[in-house]
């Protein structure tokens, strides 16, 4: 968004610090979170049903009111290219538009609870059934929220507000660990009974919900602190600005919209497996925590980038860009990934294995937590692309290939469940994401006359050769320390994990190093005086 008589624009750095400290307190609380329910309520019928239940009103919060979903980026690239005058006008219309749909799906939700779970769980027990019901019906405003906090996120970036949109969503984890506490305190250890499960269930939907209305409302007096929108009704549906977030938010949400689709499937098939929903949930938060901080860090910077250099003649720093975003995708989630792989039983015992989470659950989640690990290039590295296409007003693309994709995740689903059970589902999602990105970078080849794909190949390939070696060194330490250690008690884990992963990460920073990217040289500079000067 421009606007006169600015201070200089921060650097990409700059802006990754903030984003990076920020993100990392949210994402901190979020795991804190994870770790309440867990210790609560283990993967018993509570958390079973919370899993199921959170389906939809999740995947709309994270689809329409997570940052960098279809909303946020769509605002953004339009935002980007005007003046700040045009803002509060575009912003309210949207919101009007947006608001009046996600009502209806609010009201559809609490209407259709019970054939939405009935769907999505067909295998439940009928106590578990019920919990998932009533827990559904009090999450459905979510939908309208999702789609507000969405909005506002976009707006706020376009104003080059990041703390806030970074930090907000620690909000919801505040709620959800207090309610739990307050349950814990007025019934104890008995929380954990079977009788009592109904009782949790409920407090985890109020919590969830009240997150999403406290994140919305902070959001909110933001923005009209900054004259970027207000509650007003607007219909100026036929403005320019609105017709063009209109273009890419369509196309991108339907396309977005595909997720549930797969995560049904996903859940269809988990559904004969004993506490696989729940283990999903408890293995994805390990992988979201670092992911989200490192996603923020790298799209919430290059987003609007990418928007101002959507016309012809900014192609060539274009693609310079997108070699940015994908080689610094790289050098982050490789290596990550690797130490997942290999340190997934510690890391998993660390974090939730107390109360009621035992020693089976552990194992459950560290298999699935194997699986993520192997995709999370191809997990950021297709966000990365397709914010490209949005930032080119083309929403079509990446909704055509998300069609296709519903198929071929049917497919994959039915083949690996049978070889691999739970965590073959998690293995699908890999295939299905490294089968987007390899369409999104033919079809960005074509469209931008052109990209040096093997040039940037090489250093992808050899940053992978360099996360395989770290991670079988920090395995190799890992065993090693196990046997003169032992594998009882927190603080010899905490020992373990942290020689073995320092092992890994040393090993890999310098194979990086010695292959001198420039684009990854110059961002660690950078970043490293950014936190030095803080």
């Amino acid at each position: 968004m421009t606007q006169p008589e600015q201070k200089p624009p921060r650097s990409f750095a700059g802006i990754a610090g903030i984003v990076a400290a920020a993100t990392l307190i949210s994402k901190v609380f979020g795991l804190i979170r994870q770790q309440a329910i867990a210790a609560a309520f283990g993967v018993g019928a509570a958390a079973t049903a919370y899993s199921y239940a959170y389906i939809i009103p999740g995947f709309l919060l994270i689809l329409l009111g997570g940052v960098n979903g279809p909303l946020h980026s769509a605002v953004v690239s339009v935002l980007a290219k005007r003046q700040k005058s045009e803002a509060a006008p575009l912003v309210e219309t949207v919101t009007t538009i947006v608001g009046s749909l996600l009502l209806l799906v609010t009201v559809a939700q609490v209407f259709l609870a019970e054939p939405i779970i009935d769907l999505v769980g067909y295998g439940l027990e009928a106590n578990t059934r019920e919990i998932a019901i009533q827990q559904l019906r009090i999450m459905a405003p979510m939908a309208l929220f999702a789609g507000l906090i969405g909005i506002g996120f976009g707006t706020l970036n376009a104003a080059n507000q990041y703390w806030l949109l970074s930090i907000s969503p620690l909000l919801s984890s505040i709620t959800v660990i207090g309610g739990i506490a307050i349950l814990t305190v007025q019934y104890g250890k008995d929380i954990i009974k079977p009788e009592y499960a109904l009782i949790g269930g409920i407090v985890l939907a109020w919590g969830t919900l009240a997150g999403a209305v406290l994140q919305w409302a902070v959001q909110l007096i933001v923005q009209w602190k900054l004259g970027l929108g207000t509650l007003r009704l607007r219909f100026d549906f036929k403005s320019p600005g609105v017709q063009e977030v209109i273009k890419i938010m369509t196309p991108a949400t339907i396309s977005s919209g595909m997720m549930p689709i797969n995560v049904a499937t996903d859940l269809y098939f988990a559904s004969p497996i004993p506490g696989a929903a729940a283990g999903f949930n408890y293995a994805n938060l390990l992988v979201q925590t670092p992911l989200g901080i490192i996603s923020n860090i790298i799209l919430l910077p290059l987003l609007p980038i990418f928007a101002k250099l959507a016309e012809p003649q900014n192609w060539p720093e274009l693609k310079s860009r997108i070699r940015q975003g994908l080689l610094l995708t790289a050098v982050t989630m490789l290596p990550l990934g690797a130490m997942m792989v290999a340190l997934s039983v510690p890391i998993v015992q660390i974090v939730y294995q107390r109360g009621a989470f035992k020693q089976e659950a552990t194992e459950l989640v560290s298999s699935l937590l194997i699986a993520y690990g192997i995709g999370m290039f191809v997990y950021l590295g297709r966000d990365v692309l397709v914010r490209v296409f949005y930032a080119l007003g083309d929403g079509q693309t990446p909704f055509k290939i998300s069609t296709f994709n519903i198929f071929l995740n049917i497919f994959l689903d039915w083949i690996l469940v049978k070889q691999f059970g739970a965590p073959g589902l998690v293995l699908a999602t890999v295939g299905v994401n490294c089968s987007s990105i390899l369409m999104l970078l033919w079809l960005l080849n074509r469209k931008l006359n052109g990209l040096p794909l093997r040039e940037w190949s090489v250093p992808i390939f050899g940053l992978t050769v360099g996360s395989i070696v770290a991670g079988v060194a920090s395995y190799g330490t890992l065993v090693g320390c196990q046997q003169v250690l032992g594998t009882q008690g927190l603080g010899i884990l905490l020992v373990e994990l942290g020689i073995s992963g320092l092992v890994g990460m040393g090993i890999f920073t310098a194979i990086a190093h010695s292959m001198k990217i420039p684009e990854v040289d110059s961002f660690v500079v950078k970043m490293r005086q950014k936190f030095f000067r803080i």
